[in-house]
């Protein structure tokens, strides 16, 4: 067995209990997993602070100095450890709320310590809170006992400065149970330390010579020996890139080959005709001009449908923008070449829309579009289910309700998922092998997605967009009002009413906060029914029944009730042109994405719209940037671009439900695009230059990713 397999608690300094820890909080088990646990942060260590000379408005101190005595205070929870902390200079206190025990156990008074925190003041006197503490360099500990006195902070500073390479030390994230238990970033350090201390060969290679030449790319081994013990700040940086390029050109190169292995294995249906339904439809039912970018896409559609490959395309495109006159022309197409077609929407209520919005616009036309969700039931769904067997069904909408079991078509050659980060991937592997031959597949979001997040996260879709608003379509007017202001929101809210429109009021409705968050919702319903006693008022959220919801929703939607009070549930729901009016209460708690989304709400009419952003007066300076961020554009794309930048990839809303089989340790997508596509287009050249994988120069390649995969189903080929 290699050392990179060896378990975990045979590293020096780890042992069972550690061992238990690591792989219950971390998910280390062997040391190659900890040595793929990469720092977080690197900080200067070889700087001692005089006590005297530190301040509470410091980020972090090194300190070289000596406990005096132990104080405990307090009783039960609010029990603390402080421990009474000089140099030559001064003395400050260190504290512990937690791991008490262990501090006593292992901490002894008298003895020369380097200490390593934040300083911060409570009751006049400067403290640090759960320093990190460990024993001065040898030679500081001789001096103190020989003398009987420590070092001065100069001398001191020599001899850490010989301790810690370079100064640079990496900075590990922990969990609190691990700091309890002495596991901390410090602990953390000494054991990677001690790993690479083990690990005597150089580590194998993990990319081909020519990639390494072609990137200019240090070794693995150097790489990994300097990302987390930089000898230079140089070699740092060249740490960093390579180990980020490896990680997401292993990402790219699964994608694309599982894109390959998809193209040679499945031939997609051939649509060769254009025929009656869809010329029919475009020349003589067609409600309003097509969009330039909504041409663009339906010729990028066609193109795949009669290639003989198997279509799977993401089509983008914001709120209003048209993408379900492009789903329908699309599932015209398949019904031209004796095909059926089935749109898959998240909610029963947007299915419901799909539908009343399809048989609109074929009102005229010999063409059946039927809905089936959880509550069509009895005779009805027989009927239906016989109907779509025998080919009678042309177009089925539907929500999960449409991958069930005995839901059999005629002849299925489109799917079309609407709102697709909402649904797991073998939710739609069930409708997509619902077919011998695969059916044409078109997932569209309403969710502008930034170009690296959709890269990686459906790197193996062809993308569309349709950039462009149907002409007619005002701007919808965004203001960011404190509220302080709630006068001048109500006036905007007369006057609106006054004019026939209705309102939206959304609040947020977070897990962890959710008897607070319905309170809030609670107290603005009543709230708004007080000030407008002449208009009618409904309320919406996640805890009532799905009937409930849904007409309450249908209520907004016949005009019966004229303000809808509501959680987030209204971000993908009905379609009220008339609506004018969007608030959103407490906007400082909604990332960018979800913002443009529920914005996305008003708008759908002639009429000119509003979005209100309401906060409290106390904001952070990232979150005002955010707001103004939203008043400034209605971009979406733009809007989602700043959105990854500010909260990172793992915040954004529908990444986890994405099919994202993958952790990225040190890549990020916000920050590292360039490299990102730079390490795409190496995959790409790798996939184009060795199609069969024969080239034995790329034999560690292969190797390597068999490694990585975490599983054996090709989901690359369904998703």
């Amino acid at each position: 067995m290699d050392i990179l397999s060896q378990d975990i608690k045979y590293l020096q300094g780890v042992g069972p209990s550690r061992a238990t820890l690591l792989a219950s909080e971390l998910g280390i088990t062997t040391v190659g997993d900890l040595l793929a646990y990469y720092p977080y942060k690197y900080v200067d260590r070889s700087h001692i602070y005089r006590i005297c000379d530190i301040d509470s408005g410091m980020p972090y101190v090194q300190l070289c100095g000596q406990i005096l005595s132990f104080e405990s205070v307090g009783e039960g929870r609010g029990k603390r450890l402080i421990a009474h902390f000089a140099d030559r200079t001064g003395a400050i206190d260190l504290v512990w709320f937690q791991g008490i025990k262990y501090a006593l156990h292992s901490y002894e008074c008298h003895q020369p310590y380097i200490v390593f925190g934040k300083p911060g003041v409570f009751n006049g006197r400067i403290q640090i809170a759960h320093p990190e503490i460990e024993k001065a360099p040898a030679d500081i500990r001789y001096e103190a006992r020989t003398t009987g006195d420590l070092f001065s902070a100069e001398t001191a500073e020599a001899a850490v400065s010989a301790t810690f390479s370079k100064g640079m030390c990496p900075a590990y994230n922990t969990s609190e149970k691990m700091k309890k238990s002495g596991l901390n970033s410090a602990a953390i350090a000494k054991l990677t330390a001690n790993m690479l201390k083990a690990i005597a060969q150089p580590l194998p290679e993990t990319l081909p010579a020519y990639i390494l030449a072609q990137h200019h790319l240090i070794s693995y081994d150097e790489a990994m020996r300097n990302i987390h013990y930089p000898t230079s700040s140089q070699m740092l940086q060249q740490a960093q890139f390579r180990l980020k390029f490896e990680e997401l050109f292993y990402v790219q190169l699964g994608i694309l080959r599982y894109t390959k292995n998809r193209q040679l294995r499945y031939q997609g249906i051939v649509f060769k005709n254009i025929g009656d339904n869809f010329n029919g439809f475009y020349f003589n039912h067609l409600p309003f001009q097509l969009t330039e970018a909504q041409k663009r896409v339906i010729r990028e559609i066609r193109n795949d449908m009669k290639s003989g490959k198997q279509m799977n395309r993401l089509l983008q495109g914001d709120v209003g923008s048209g993408k379900t006159l492009v789903a329908l022309m699309s599932a015209l197409i398949a019904l031209d070449n004796g095909c059926q077609a089935c749109i898959m929407a998240p909610t029963e209520i947007l299915a419901q829309q799909h539908v009343a919005t399809l048989r609109q616009f074929l009102s005229d036309m010999d063409i059946r579009v039927e809905l089936l969700t959880g509550t069509v039931k009895g005779k009805k769904r027989e009927k239906i289910l016989s109907d779509l067997l025998n080919g009678a069904i042309h177009i089925l909408v539907g929500t999960h309700a449409v991958i069930e079991e005995n839901v059999l078509f005629h002849r299925l050659g489109l799917v079309v998922i609407d709102e697709q980060h909402r649904f797991g991937v073998a939710q739609r592997a069930k409708l997509w092998m619902k077919n011998d031959t695969p059916p044409h597949v078109l997932v569209m979001t309403a969710t502008p997605i930034p170009r690296t997040l959709a890269m990686t996260l459906y790197g193996d879709l062809d993308v569309s967009i349709i950039d462009q608003l149907p002409p007619g379509r005002k701007p919808i007017s965004t203001v960011h009002m404190f509220d302080s202001h709630r006068s001048k929101i109500y006036d905007l809210m007369n006057r609106e009413l006054t004019f026939g429109r209705q309102i939206y009021i959304v609040y947020p409705l977070i897990k962890e906060t959710e008897k607070m968050d319905m309170k809030d919702l609670e107290a603005g319903y009543e709230e708004i029914r007080k000030a407008f006693p002449q208009y009618n008022v409904s309320k919406v959220h996640g805890k009532m029944k799905p009937s409930e919801k849904d007409s309450e929703m249908q209520r907004f939607a016949n005009h019966e009730t004229h303000i809808l009070v509501s959680t987030t549930v209204i971000e993908v729901g009905v379609n009220v042109p008339n609506a004018s009016v969007m608030i959103i209460e407490n906007a400082e708690r909604f990332g960018l994405s979800q913002l443009h989304q529920l914005r996305g709400r008003v708008g759908r009419g002639a009429d000119q719209s509003y979005c209100v952003l309401v906060t409290k007066y106390e904001l952070s300076n990232t979150t005002r940037q955010r707001m103004q961020i939203m008043v400034d554009s209605t971009d979406g794309f733009e809007i989602a671009e700043q959105d990854l930048k500010l909260r990172g990839p793992g915040d954004l809303e529908g990444t986890q439900q994405s099919g994202m089989a993958f952790d990225l340790k040190i890549a990020n997508l916000a920050r590292d695009g360039e490299i990102l596509t730079l390490a795409r287009q190496t995959a790409q050249q790798v996939i184009d230059s060795d199609p069969e994988e024969r080239n034995q120069l790329n034999n560690v390649l292969w190797t390597r990713l068999r490694q990585l995969r975490k599983s054996n189903i090709n989901w690359g080929a369904i998703s």
